[in-house]
């Protein structure tokens, strides 16, 4: 017999909440190491899981139909994705948690370490190069890239120009990387979505932005 509906409620909730702490576990671990105390690194965190709730609107761009090739009506319910009606433009908007945070963090890294500019740029234009490389349009969901190559190239780059420092310097040129590469730079493929909106770092604390410099620090 197929399960109940309050069965599988429990069971969603008990998988929500149990990733829920191992991603809060992985983050503190990865702040800790770039030098923030506990109550800092916790703070932190509730900051970019109440900021993933937040879009802010930039901009809006004409825009294709919706591609042919999308999610079927079955596995768009399964991701919850509901479709909102398409006027023929998008618009471009930036995640609080997912993006303007990390960046945000990226920013005081760059205050408070010692980090030369020159391998900063290096490493960051290496991870863009990169990402772009490897990013690829995804019919119906956005701009997608595999989940290690940001976080690997960041964290050998990294390594190799400043092993001294390499985890503020993976952690920056990660973010920094992956926003410009993947997101910036491929802007202009997102009017080939057919959405009415496009948030850049919209998957909050589960997006690339944000996954790529938390993985390369873990890795550096």
């Amino acid at each position: 017999m197929p399960p109940s509906p309050l069965r599988l409620l429990l069971l969603l909730t008990a998988f929500i909440a149990l990733a829920t702490f191992i991603q809060i576990g992985v983050v503190t671990i990865a702040f800790d190491k770039l030098g923030l105390s506990p109550e800092s690194a916790l703070l932190l965190v509730f900051t970019l899981l109440i900021g993933s709730m937040i879009n802010v609107p930039l901009f809006s761009m004409e825009a294709d139909g919706p591609p042919s090739g999308e999610l079927p009506p079955p596995l768009r319910e399964w991701f919850w994705l509901r479709r909102m009606p398409f006027t023929g433009r998008t618009v471009v908007a930036v995640n609080v948690g997912g993006c303007v945070t990390p960046v945000a963090f990226s920013i005081y890294l760059l205050v408070h370490n010692p980090l030369d500019p020159l391998q900063v740029l290096v490493a960051v234009a290496l991870v863009s190069v990169v990402s772009y490389a490897f990013s690829r349009l995804i019919p119906g969901l956005g701009i997608g890239i595999p989940v290690f190559v940001a976080p690997l190239t960041a964290a050998l780059a990294a390594v190799a120009l400043n092993p001294q420092q390499s985890a503020p310097l993976a952690y920056v040129c990660g973010t920094l990387g992956v926003l410009i590469g993947a997101d910036i730079l491929r802007l202009r493929d997102v009017k080939k979505l057919g959405a009415p909106i496009a948030s850049i770092g919209g998957g909050g604390t589960f997006d690339g932005i944000f996954i790529t410099g938390i993985v390369a620090v873990l890795l550096a």
